[in-house]
């Protein structure tokens, strides 16, 4: 398994970030524009538990996956979102977002995704992929927040 963290303060509210993982789907669209889908397969109250049929593009391929709510914590100077999924039954990756209120005009984010092969042969590509993703997600997030 490999894991990666990256953490940025974002000059917007708490509440701004946190509609771009907890709102519409348009607004994560903003910051994940390769999710085409996001539709509740089961809802629960407290969320955790709560699972989304999405569908992802790359270039011309489509990917379709279940994301299950592993965590969730919402609170006014705290708030947290865990998610997990599987991709082809290739790859387990859970997404951890985490934001913490700063100030009333500042929050800190972070980011830490795991990412656990399923193939041996995926385990030896793992070794050589690079934080690029994370931390062009991590820019992404705070660019829309920052410019909405």
């Amino acid at each position: 398994m490999k894991s990666w963290t990256k953490e940025i303060e974002i000059n917007a509210p708490i509440e701004k970030v946190w509609k771009l993982f907890n709102g519409s789907f348009e607004d994560m669209q903003k910051m994940m524009p390769q999710v085409i889908s996001h539709e509740p397969i089961h809802v629960t109250e407290e969320k955790i538990g709560t699972i989304y049929r999405q569908q992802y593009r790359e270039g011309k391929r489509i990917q379709e996956y279940d994301v299950e709510t592993l965590d969730f914590f919402d609170t006014p100077n705290e708030k947290r979102l865990k998610v997990g999924f599987n991709i082809a039954q290739m790859f387990d990756i859970t997404a951890l977002y985490e934001l913490k209120k700063t100030d009333n005009n500042t929050t800190h984010f972070v980011y830490t995704t795991t990412n656990e092969p399923l193939k041996p042969i995926l385990k030896l590509l793992l070794k050589f992929s690079s934080n690029k993703v994370v931390v062009e997600f991590v820019e992404r997030v705070k660019k829309v927040a920052e410019t909405e």
